[in-house]
């Protein structure tokens, strides 16, 4: 009997506690918290931590082998006066322009084709996921190989159709190596706007366009008064997404160019690769690093205030 009453009160014990931990997850703002927990978890350790710790580094001039000192803002400084810097934030500015524009282009272009019923379409949208789907390195070597002067199907084409004696030097030229770096990464990113803004196609009603077409509407008006204000929002945030990314490629552009030929594609993240990296200033490789975000920072404040003053 003494085991058993041991047992009941133990049960009862944790009984107890059971309905203590219950009735305080049922309070809305504990259950909240309780959820939230494990993403916040992650965001401080994966991001929080590195962005904060990389400001601190920033603000020192670490080397490799040699201990950090606490130098302000002189890695900031170096950088305003570094002619390559500049260079590097025009590259980058060109790079995310360019490459920005033609994904939203040609994404809404392929989004507005394969809203039309035709033989195929399930095929053909699986096919357009390709390009994202294969992981960056595999589609930087693969692009090596269509820019390279000696095996460059582009070549090959250009000599035999008699409207080049020699294929130029894509990724040696500093002209065409940006052209390349940025067609490759267009190729790469058509898939994401495609995708997006056919599923927002699907999502305006079609009594607009009926209703449209009755009262008179040409296919181009109804485009412009149906079509883009309801893809607007989608296409402010697919616009976003990928400036962000574009601005902060490193995988692509590394694996082609390394940032040459002399810096002429380096970009931030692989400027303050090599700078870190290559060279051991790790706090100047941050500094170079941290200036990606303000401007950013611009980018992500300017879309949400034309977002909130869409609705």
């Amino acid at each position: 009997m003494a085991v058993r009453s041991r047992t009941y009160a133990a049960g009862g014990v944790r009984l107890g506690q059971a309905g203590w931990l219950g009735r305080l997850l049922e309070r809305e703002a504990v259950f909240s918290w309780a959820m939230l927990a494990p993403a916040l978890l992650f965001l401080l350790a994966f991001v929080a931590y590195p962005f904060l710790y990389g400001i601190y580094i920033s603000l020192t001039d670490l080397m490799t082998g040699r201990a950090a000192h606490f130098v302000g803002l002189e890695n900031f400084v170096a950088n305003a006066y570094d002619p390559g810097f500049w260079q590097v934030a025009r590259n980058t500015a060109v790079y995310t322009g360019g490459a920005t524009v033609f994904k939203l282009l040609g994404g809404l272009a392929l989004a507005l084709v394969m809203n039309h019923q035709f033989r195929g379409k399930k095929a053909v949208r699986a096919a357009f996921l390709l390009p994202w789907i294969v992981p960056t390195v595999l589609s930087a070597i693969a692009w090596m190989w269509i820019f390279d002067p000696t095996f460059s199907v582009i070549n090959w084409v250009l000599v035999h159709a008699g409207l080049m004696a020699r294929g130029p030097s894509w990724l040696g030229d500093s002209t065409l190596a940006m052209v390349s770096v940025i067609i490759a990464n267009v190729w790469r990113g058509i898939p994401f706007y495609a995708i997006t803004l056919l599923a927002a196609l699907q999502t305006i009603p079609m009594d607009l366009y009926e209703a449209a077409a009755i009262d008179g509407a040409s296919s181009g008006q109804r485009f412009r008064h149906v079509t883009v204000p309801f893809l607007r929002p989608v296409l402010a945030i697919v616009t976003m997404f990928s400036v962000i990314w574009t601005f902060s490629d490193f995988q692509l552009v590394y694996v082609l160019t390394g940032g040459g030929p002399a810096n002429a594609t380096n970009l931030f993240a692989t400027y303050a690769f090599n700078i870190a990296m290559g060279a051991g200033q790790l706090g100047q490789g941050a500094s170079i690093a941290l200036s990606m975000f303000p401007p950013l920072l611009l980018v992500i404040l300017a879309i949400a205030v034309y977002l909130r003053r869409s609705d």
